[in-house]
């Protein structure tokens, strides 16, 4: 894989490009924010690795940035904050996944290579439709009965596994797996949250509920 670090700490960053060099991925770094994002947006990327407190532009400002311009290309935080919050924000920008430092080299790179085992979305679908709602994965947009619907980077990936189900049923550990990356339950409402904020967004002007709540089992998109 071409793999971008966006590290500021000089150790670490040798660390990883030597790790990841030696199982035959092709490392580029850069060692500031501003720097990163300039790179990101000029060259082509399997995946971005990026420390969340960086000089110039933290993490945090990059993935967003980079979202907003249409960038979907995967991204995981490596980095010291390993608070619960740190994790649903940094996911909540638009990362993929997120690993704190101290890490062992092989997670890094069984986790880099899940993100690459993931579909690029305009190699298999570009559109997701079920009933009255489209959601465009190219340009991030989703519309209902064609009005334009504004939602949250972590609110696009929620709806995104429910189309995807295909009327299925799904749980809060498959919506935390998913959406979140959490492979445990931290014992924390972010589901609930954001299910409540998805619906009132998708349900607003509109007698039928898209989503509906299978009490005591988890949650199916109703077309």
């Amino acid at each position: 894989m071409k793999l971008l670090v966006i590290e500021d700490d000089q150790a670490t960053a040798e660390h990883v490009r030597r790790g990841l060099s030696e199982t035959g991925h092709s490392v580029s770094i850069a060692s500031d924010g501003r720097q990163g994002l300039e790179k990101a947006s000029a060259a082509s990327f399997d995946a971005l690795i990026i420390d969340r407190m960086l000089p110039e532009l933290d993490g945090l400002s990059i993935v967003k940035r980079l979202r907003a311009t249409g960038n979907h290309t995967p991204i995981l935080f490596l980095t010291t904050m390993s608070g619960l919050d740190d994790r649903v924000e940094g996911l909540e920008a638009g990362a993929d996944d997120y690993l704190v430092k101290p890490f062992a080299m092989p997670e890094l790179l069984a986790r880099l290579n899940a993100l690459a085992r993931r579909p690029h979305v305009s190699a298999v679908q570009t559109t997701l439709r079920a009933g009255e709602l489209e959601m465009d994965l190219l340009r991030r947009e989703v519309r209902r009965a064609g009005k334009l619907l504004d939602l949250q980077p972590q609110e696009f990936k929620l709806l995104e596994y429910l189309l995807r189900s295909d009327g299925r049923i799904v749980t809060k550990t498959m919506l935390l797996e998913h959406v979140w990356g959490f492979h445990f339950d931290p014992q924390t409402t972010v589901v609930e949250t954001h299910m409540s904020r998805l619906r009132a967004k998708l349900d607003k002007g509109h007698d039928h509920q898209m989503i509906v709540t299978q009490r005591g089992v988890g949650y199916r998109l109703v077309a």
